[in-house]
């Protein structure tokens, strides 16, 4: 309302300025005076004011007309005009409309509707960075993978696109199984932007895969610089390839080069088992029991497993039983409630003759925590402690049935592994086994370590008598299997021995035993040097 007053009273007070101006103009003398061609002209105040201001729209009027005549001649030129510049938004908002459907199509899982709309775009924008690998993507959903690589080549010469494209054909090559191709395309991609997590996991696998061990090192470092990865993660991750590398070397019968890389992977990660058991073994090389067995202990006391115990016997191969129980006690001193370390301290005492305290020392395992290795070390026991034929193929009955031991176990794919590896051979999954029982039972035989260090013997009329109508999967007395220690068997009495038969019908059988032979003893021991050919 005091707006409107307002104006009312500006405007009267302008009406009535140009009122007085006039009257003023009209009143004055003089005047303004113009001689053309012999001609004079005489303008009073008043019409020369009037005068000018025509002058003035006369001049903005030609302006005018010459700027259009100029436009006209332009838009005949070819050059870009308002209807042209109108026309130019209409194609460009067609064109995100349909990079928009697109995108829509492609994240509904509508590759054929996305690369119809991929088109479209492409007609419509002078954007080949969008619409290009808008094609690019719903020709690998719609499964067309030749137009796919064709639109991911197209990327590879803008700048701005070229690590897109060259990751685009990284994967390609990967679904086709090319994995020495993809190497190369996954170090260009890291070369381009090694801050991308996805394409540094790529690198790392294939790099593992392909045994550049270095290389993994380098890209896992990446990883950990660009907080892609936690410091205790890429420790553990670091010491698997230090140990990967040691592995290799030790193939190329490299000595030292051996040692001082199997060392560096333990301290990485004192906890890796496969790691802390080529250290020990290095510094037993060396001539340095005191770090092997510092290095066997501090692994011991993060797990217990049985390739530790195999590694801290091979610091004194040459000891006795009792010696041997005494040097243990570091080890089975800790984890006394373990399993691992009942079945460890039992067969211990096995080997010392001592069946008592190793059924002692085995407790009530085979009846709380049943598994292959300690029902067959109670068969063991059984047939030191002298008990009947019946007994001890009761027990080994049970532990053809009962479920095997922890085995290295992929937990990507559930793979079971004999050994320890980097990457799962089935899966190629890096640093992905672990020390646990397998869901699936495994239908191996019992490893060395499972078997350790039983009394093994044959009793062939035993065996004939019970499994005559079954094929035996190996002959009496074939050892090829087990971890065998022909010198101990002169320091050891006459003493039982128990059948240990890989055929389960043998155990099943329900006719009673005949009575057997006597059999020279054979003492396993996977405590004593082996022969490579033994494995």
């Amino acid at each position: 309302m005091i707006w409107s007053m307002l104006k009312v009273i500006i405007f009267v007070a302008l009406v009535g300025a140009a009122a007085w101006g006039a009257g003023w103009l009209l009143e004055a003398d003089g005047g303004v005076r113009i001689a053309v061609a012999d001609q004079e002209f005489t303008l009073g105040p008043l019409v020369s004011v009037i005068a000018l201001v025509a002058l003035v729209l006369a001049i903005w009027l030609v302006l005018k007309i010459a700027g259009l005549i100029v436009a006209f001649l332009r838009f005949l030129n070819g050059d870009e005009t308002a209807r042209t510049r109108y026309f130019s938004r209409n194609r460009e908002r067609r064109g995100y409309d349909a990079l928009a459907e697109g995108m829509m199509a492609l994240a509904s899982g509508d590759g054929r509707t996305a690369l119809t709309k991929a088109a479209k775009a492409d007609r419509y924008l002078k954007r080949p960075d969008l619409t290009t690998l808008l094609t690019a993507q719903a020709a690998e959903l719609s499964g067309d993978s030749k137009k796919a690589e064709v639109a991911y080549k197209r990327l590879l010469k803008d700048d701005r696109t070229r690590f897109v494209g060259v990751r685009g054909l990284m994967m390609q090559k990967l679904s086709e199984g090319d994995t020495a191709t993809a190497l190369k395309l996954g170090e260009k991609a890291f070369a381009l932007n090694t801050k991308h997590a996805p394409t540094q996991d790529v690198l790392l696998k294939l790099q593992a895969g392909n045994g550049d061990w270095s290389g993994a090192r380098k890209t896992l470092s990446a990883k950990l610089k660009h907080g892609n990865l936690p410091r205790d993660v890429h420790r553990r991750r670091d010491a698997v390839l230090a140990l990967g590398e040691a592995r290799d070397i030790v193939a190329e019968d490299s000595t030292i080069e051996r040692r001082e890389a199997a060392i560096a992977a333990n301290q990485k990660s004192p906890d890796l088992v496969p790691a802390a058991v080529m250290a020990s073994d290095s510094y037993v090389a060396q001539g340095r029991p005191r770090y092997a067995t510092r290095v066997i202990r501090k692994a011991w006391d993060a797990a217990p497993h049985p390739d530790l115990a195999a590694a801290f016997a091979r610091i004194q191969p040459d000891e006795t039983p009792a010696e041997r129980i005494k040097r243990f006690r570091v080890l089975t001193a800790r984890h006394a409630d373990n399993a691992e370390t009942k079945m460890l301290l039992a067969e211990l005492h096995i080997a010392a003759e001592d069946f008592p305290e190793a059924r002692k020392a085995l407790g009530d395992l085979p009846e709380e925590d049943p598994t292959a290795r300690s029902l067959t070390i109670m068969a063991a026991i059984e047939r030191g402690s002298g008990a009947d034929d019946a007994v001890v193929r009761g027990w080994l009955t049970r532990a053809l049935a009962t479920p095997r031991d922890p085995q290295w176990v992929c937990e990507n794919c559930q793979t079971v592994h004999a050994e320890w590896e980097p990457v799962c051979e089935s899966c190629e999954s890096f640093d992905t086994l672990t020390w646990k029982r397998p869901a699936e039972q495994a239908s191996t035989m019992l490893t060395s370590a499972e078997m350790l260090p039983l009394i093994v013997g044959q009793i062939g009329s035993d065996v004939e008598e019970v499994a005559e109508d079954a094929e035996p999967s190996s002959e009496a007395g074939d050892a090829d299997n087990i971890f065998v220690d022909e010198t101990s068997a002169e320091d050891v009495p006459e003493a039982d021995v128990i059948v240990v038969d890989a055929d389960a019908e043998t155990a099943n059988s329900d006719e009673p035993p005949a009575e057997a032979p006597p059999t020279k003893p054979v003492v396993v021991d996977e405590f004593a040097p082996v022969k490579n050919d033994a494995k």
